[in-house]
């Protein structure tokens, strides 16, 4: 059986370290270091190889690299199975945690956008490409600590081994994509922000985040993983990934974690969301770039729309924590990205006795930053003016078997689709609408927000 005990996975010419040495680990680990990137890469080939490539942050300390799923399941739109109860299945009894890093082996899972279908009472159509969920056991898994520089390894430590020495990928061509073409018109995005305005001032919500979406194909030789490689060079973010399935794949470089759960010394689970609202662009002029900055910390409209999502997580957070135990430990902060400065919020809770991961998705997903206030009729108000999403603001998340989860929400994301012709892709990018936004200046948010995607496919290396 493997071990669940970590190991500090090391080399020096064919040499590793003795583990239970605590200064033969110490000595290995400057030595160690491998780009997780490069890692994933090198397996990218293969379906169900899937990756979280954080930026080595303060919200980004941890990246990923799994393959080999033990088990696969796939929700399709029409199979009426629990989900919920698929991924406790998957998961087993839960396991004490040992020490290192917070995703020690578990289930790895998709949620489409539509899979909030499942969970309230709603008719969001399915993008017929994509299941509702999907989820995939993995119980190896390679850990790089960018902090301390240092890779753990947990369950099979062959297998990781073989990972982390796989040859490396060949060179992607300069160009990853001819084609990055709207869907629709940019008018019809703006009348459809000053229809979801309308509908705000006769009271029927207070916020919808509406979406504009782009199309290509990939030249041939291009892969799905090029896209994420190249955003990791240009973009870095804390909560990037690449997930493949058979004919799937996802490119994602999202800066949100949807929830989170993080486990205890006693064993209790503490829940945190840190929902995005607000957002400026980048200037090449570093006082331009300031004077953006400051206007969105300042700016009225960003500050009450971030407090309209943060009182909404507030909510789906209690659902399933102690009373009296979510808080915003956080409110109104600034992040800064390649492209964009975001308003970003904090809230934490105790997650109830007797309550899981599972019961945590359920009463938070989707995310509130991407559908808006009140919730349910804010879904049925983007249902009205978009096609199914698919994965675009659905959640990739780790569930550990320790009880242990994370997650982000799918913004700055493609996905992409293989067929006869090779692998075809789209992107979304959307912006949060309440009474007073301007549609042309919706619409150049999201031409923003859409930029380091569209370059890094669009122009070449």
């Amino acid at each position: 059986m493997a071990s669940t005990r970590p190991s500090v996975i090391g080399w020096q010419s064919d040499c590793w370290p003795d583990v239970r040495n605590p200064a033969a680990i110490a000595s290995a680990v400057s030595d160690v270091w491998r780009d997780p990137v490069a890692v994933a890469g090198a397996l990218a080939h293969r379906p169900w190889t899937t990756a979280f490539l954080s930026d080595g942050g303060p919200n980004g300390r941890w990246s990923y690299v799994c393959a080999d799923p033990d088990q696969t399941e796939m929700l399709a739109p029409h199979d009426t199975r629990d989900g919920l109860a698929l991924l406790r299945d998957l998961l087993g009894p839960r396991r004490a945690p040992v020490e290192g890093a917070p995703f020690q082996g578990g289930v790895i899972g998709l949620a489409s956008y539509e899979y909030g279908a499942r969970l309230e009472a709603l008719d969001l159509g399915r993008d017929p490409a994509w299941p509702d969920l999907v989820l995939a056991r993995y119980p190896t898994v390679v850990a790089f600590d960018h902090h301390r520089r240092r890779i753990l390894t947990y369950g099979d430590e062959g297998r990781a081994r073989s990972w982390l020495e796989a040859p490396p990928p060949r060179s992607p061509p300069a160009l990853l994509a001819a084609a990055f073409s709207p869907d629709a018109p940019a008018t019809a995005y703006e009348a459809a922000v000053a229809e979801v305005v309308s509908r705000i001032e006769a009271g029927e919500i207070f916020q919808a985040n509406i979406a504009r979406a782009w199309s290509g194909r990939l030249v041939p030789g291009a892969q799905p993983f090029d896209l994420i490689a190249r955003l990791s060079d240009t973009s870095p973010a804390p909560f990037a990934a690449f997930w493949s399935a058979p004919g799937r794949a996802i490119a994602s470089n999202s800066p949100e974690r949807f929830v989170r759960l993080t486990v205890s010394a006693d064993g209790a689970l503490t829940a945190e969301t840190r929902p995005i609202k607000g957002t400026r662009p980048r200037a090449a002029d570093a006082d331009e770039d300031r004077r953006l900055a400051a206007e969105l910390m300042a700016s009225a409209k960003d500050r009450a729309e971030n407090l309209m999502i943060v009182d909404l997580m507030r909510n789906d957070l209690s659902r399933v924590c102690d009373a009296g135990s979510v808080e915003v430990s956080d409110l109104f902060a600034i992040e800064s990205y390649a492209n964009v400065h975001h308003l970003v919020s904090t809230v934490t809770g105790r997650l109830a006795s007797g309550a899981d991961a599972a019961d945590l998705l359920a009463a938070a997903f989707p995310p509130g930053s991407i559908t808006g206030a009140p919730k349910v009729q804010a879904m049925r108000v983007i249902a009205a003016h978009e096609p199914p999403r698919g994965p675009w603001c659905g959640s990739l998340f780790l569930a550990g078997f320790d009880g242990a989860f994370d997650s982000s929400v799918l913004i700055r994301s493609a996905a992409f689709v293989e067929d006869g012709e090779g692998w075809r892709f789209r992107a979304q990018a959307g912006a949060g609408i309440v009474a007073d936004s301007d549609p042309v200046a919706e619409r150049e948010e999201t031409d923003a927000k859409i930029a380091m995607l569209r370059r890094a496919l669009t122009e070449a290396a």
